[in-house]
């Protein structure tokens, strides 16, 4: 995972301070697991993913497809977190559903997903020189949307906007929180489940 979205991650939890049972959406048996954030020490931490189960550290990964999770009951977590998975969840929609059912109400989510931003929007500052240039000389190009690349893992299917994040991801939610970071842009995304 990359170090930027990992602490920005680290950041949302240390803001929110979720506990009690914690669900990763695509867990990894890792420490570039979501779940090995040492602020969620003392939760229990569960991880579901479409590999084989696994246990690393203090938790445990049970196989299975986000898009239907029985094995866990309704409002059986407080906090679940989601990392560059539903670009590659051809059903994202039901796994967002699976979100919501598993999730208390009062409870957490928290949703990365790659994104996309006006050229205008990033601070080419930052970018060479020569693509700098460019686009200030080539009004047309700043209306166009950058987005980090189609990448395998086991598909790529999707990017989302900021506002598909808020009224989709998040559908039902409260005091949503939407922060793009990176460039090419990530969107993380989270909210408290509100009934």
């Amino acid at each position: 995972m990359d170090p930027v979205v990992y602490s920005a991650f680290r950041r949302i939890v240390q803001e929110t301070r979720p506990g009690g049972r914690i669900l990763e959406i695509g867990a990894v048996p890792s420490a570039d697991s979501l779940l090995a954030m040492k602020e969620l020490d003392g939760a229990e931490r569960l991880g579901i993913n479409l590999a084989p189960a696994a246990r690393f550290q203090d938790f445990s990964i049970v196989e299975g497809n986000a898009n239907s999770m029985p094995m866990f009951a309704a409002e059986s977590f407080d906090c679940v977190l989601c990392n560059a998975t539903l670009e590659h969840d051809r059903f994202f929609w039901k796994s967002c559903a699976e979100i919501r059912r598993v999730l208390r109400v009062g409870g957490l989510a928290i949703i990365g997903v790659p994104s996309f931003a006006r050229y205008a929007d990033v601070n080419i500052m930052r970018w060479p020189r020569v693509l700098a240039w460019l686009l200030k000389r080539r009004p047309g190009l700043t209306d166009s949307t950058l987005t980090f690349r189609y990448h395998w893992g086991p598909e790529d299917y999707y990017r989302f906007s900021e506002t598909a994040c808020r009224e989709v991801l998040l559908e039902g939610f409260g005091d949503v929180k939407v922060q793009s970071i990176m460039t090419p842009p990530r969107t993380i995304s989270y909210g408290v489940k509100l009934a």
